[in-house]
């Protein structure tokens, strides 16, 4: 995250904590480690709106590979950003999934976003 300010990230991370709606899309990320396709998952994640989820079929079709369910979980897997690339919004159709999180953490961070 070149040329970020760490401790506004550190605010917006904590302000997040707390349940509230932050706009990380103020960051520019550095995803250029990653394959096109790993950061096309990527990006389409951020899009998800807080309070949301989507399945990982639901997220390979939005990157146009309708197909390719296993490799989005990859993708994610390879998240350097977690929080501010929501990848826990990112749900199986017949439960959690996985997080590298582990699922205990995907659990609370998406009850932190359905508090209303």
């Amino acid at each position: 995250m070149e040329g970020i300010d760490a401790r506004q990230l550190c605010q917006d991370i904590l302000q997040y904590l707390k349940g509230d709606d932050v706009d990380f899309f103020r960051y520019s990320l550095d995803l250029s480690p990653l394959t096109e396709f790993e950061q096309e998952v990527l990006q389409q994640t951020r899009r998800i709106p807080y309070g949301q989820t989507i399945t990982y079929s639901e997220l390979a079709g939005r990157v146009g590979r309708p197909k390719a369910t296993r490799a989005v979980g990859q993708a994610l897997a390879k998240n350097p950003y977690p929080i501010v690339i929501p990848c826990h919004r990112v749900v199986a159709r017949s439960g959690l999934g996985g997080y590298a999180g582990g699922i205990e953490l995907k659990t609370r961070l998406l009850e932190l976003e359905t508090r209303g």
